[in-house]
This record gives C-alpha cells, structure tokens and sequence, in this order.
C-alpha cells in the first residue's frame, strides 16, 4: 500500500497509470522537503517491481528489498555533502539504464536534489529523458522546481505534493503514532505539513534538540552582551559556511529564524494562538516587550528577502552579513 500522507489525488493518478499501463518514462515530484516525495518515490519504485497484484503490496520479496535499499534495480542519487549533484553521477546512471533489469521488471532511478545538478549534468540527464530506454523509470526530486532546466521539466510527468494541514497532521500523529495530544499539537504545527518532519522528530531527538540551539543563538544575537556587530559577523560567517557543505540545513536554520519572527508578530498583534512556538511563548512575550511592532515587520521582511535571494545563489556571507547589520537591538 502507499505510505504517503495527504497526497489522495497524485496516488489515484498513479493508481490509474498502474492499472491502465500508461506510466510515464520520467516524473517530477515537487514539494517542500519532508512533505514525502521520497517516499512516494520509493513507493513507486514498489509498484512497478511489486510481485502482487494491486501494487505496491509492501510485503513481497520486491517491496521488502526496494525499501531496504539492497534492490539491485532502484539506484538513487542526492546533493549529500556536495554542493551539487556532477556529471559523473549522471554518466554512472546512464551506464546502468543501458543494462536490462537485473532481479525485477522495471528499472528505477531516482535524483533526490535534482534542482542541484550542474549544467553538464542537467544537459546530459537531457538527453537520456530525450532518448528514454525501455523499462527505465526516472523519478526527479526537487524542493526548488524553478531551478530546473524548462526543457527537463518538459519531459516529466509533474506531481506537486502539497503539505498537510497542521490538524490532519495532528490526528495521524495522535492515532496512529500514539503521541500525546500537547506533543503532536507542537509536530504539527513546528512541521508546516510536512509530515515527514514531524516523523523524523519523533525518531531521532536531535532533531528538536538543533531547534533548541538554533533559538538559544538567536536569542544571544539579540541580548546586549551577545549582539555585537562582531559576534554577529561571526555569526554569519559559521552560518555562511554552513550553506556551502550543508545547504540543507543552512535552510532549516532560515525556516527557524522565520518561524520565531513571524510569531513575534504575531504575539504583537495579540495573535498569540496563532503562534508556531508554543513551547516558547514566554520568550516570544519577553521579547517582543523589547522590540516595536516596526522594527519586527521591517527585520521579517529582510529575512523573506534573503531567503529569496540565497535561492538564487548570491554570496551567502554577504547577504548574512547584510542581515546582521539589520538585526534590531533589544530595547
């Protein structure tokens, strides 16, 4: 069965090209990170190799292998620790869809990051989707689509997974994860509907533990002792390098700081039910004492540029030094 949540219209469509033989060559799954795609994507890889009728059955031979990640047909690609995704790794994925299925009926390839290929990778994964070999199945992932080659996105099939609402993910959380009701409360509404990360919370306790430091930084940058332009520098040339060995989390740490000045507003403007920090509502309170309603819009919406500008690779160290320099004082 399909593991993905929230995502009723794009499992029916790939239930219908399943069943009617009509699968595309290539898909592109477009989406927030945790809302799913690769697990949808995994799931589809089961489908086109699952043993059992209605597939993916989750429990054949197949499905098991795919999910284990020892499937000897289903090979993936990422960004990982590089800043992105060569040529090589494309060439080694051509070699391999030249070959026929191994130990299933369908090869699969999928690129996780695929926003992050160079120019000579996008060029080259062109032309394979251009020139599709039988029995190959390529599925694209990507968090910042318009990144992409038109002409790569052309040639796939596109399925935009959209997040969940924060009550929908609440209720998964509570019935079907056994969570209490204040802990998946503070998931859901900390995920933004993508569920994925709400699940990843529950597993691993650093998750929330780096949410931790993250604001106790922001709080240091914004006390008299801990916000001086130096220590601010600093603090944007670490966050800086962070961005070209770990873009990932470099974005995690913006979402971080958006959420909190977001709720500043929020509990300025007597919103606070709104709040995504629920767990730190008496140092939003506390800080939004020290602050004016115009210096929380005018820093919220530099960090809404900056995050719009780093997607469209300015110097991070520059554009973080920027906004230091714009990080009001505490009053």
């Amino acid at each position: 069965m399909w593991q993905v949540i929230g995502q009723d219209k794009n499992l029916a469509l790939l239930d219908y090209s399943l069943k009617t033989g009509s699968v595309a060559h290539a898909y592109l799954l477009v989406g927030p990170r945790h809302v799913g795609k690769g697990t949808l994507a995994l799931n589809l890889s089961q489908a086109l190799n699952c043993d059992q009728p209605g597939p993916p059955c989750g429990q054949c031979h197949s499905c098991r292998r795919i999910m284990e990640g020892k499937h000897a047909d289903v090979t993936g690609i990422g960004l990982g620790s590089k800043a992105e995704i060569g040529i090589d790794d494309i060439r080694g994925l051509q070699r391999l869809a030249n070959l026929p299925p191994y130990e299933g009926k369908c090869k699969v390839f999928i690129i996780d990051d695929a926003e992050h290929l160079s120019t000579e990778a996008a060029n080259a994964l062109l032309k394979v989707l251009e020139e599709p070999p039988q029995r190959v199945v390529w599925i694209l992932l990507a968090a910042e689509e318009e990144r992409l080659l038109p002409t790569i996105v052309s040639r796939c099939q596109r399925l935009a997974l959209r997040p969940v609402s924060s009550e929908q993910a609440q209720k998964i959380l509570v019935n079907s994860y056994d969570v209490d009701v204040d802990r998946a409360s503070l998931l859901a509404q900390l995920c933004h509907g993508r569920f994925g990360w709400a699940v990843a919370a529950l597993a691993n306790e650093e998750v929330l533990e780096q949410r931790s430091q993250r604001l106790a930084t922001l709080f240091s940058l914004l006390t008299p002792t801990g916000g001086s332009l130096g220590q601010r520098f600093a603090y944007a040339q670490e966050l800086a390098s962070q961005f070209s060995w770990d873009r990932r989390g470099g974005v995690e740490v913006m979402q971080t700081w958006l959420d909190w000045w977001r709720d500043l507003l929020l509990i300025k403007g007597g919103c606070r039910d709104a709040i995504v920090n629920m767990d730190y509502v008496t140092a939003l309170e506390d800080q939004a004492r020290g602050l004016s309603l115009s210096e929380i819009r005018s820093f919220l919406g530099n960090l809404c540029l900056l995050e719009e500008q780093i997607s469209k690779n300015v110097n991070p160290r520059l554009a973080l030094e920027w906004l230091m320099l714009n990080l009001p004082g505490r009053a």
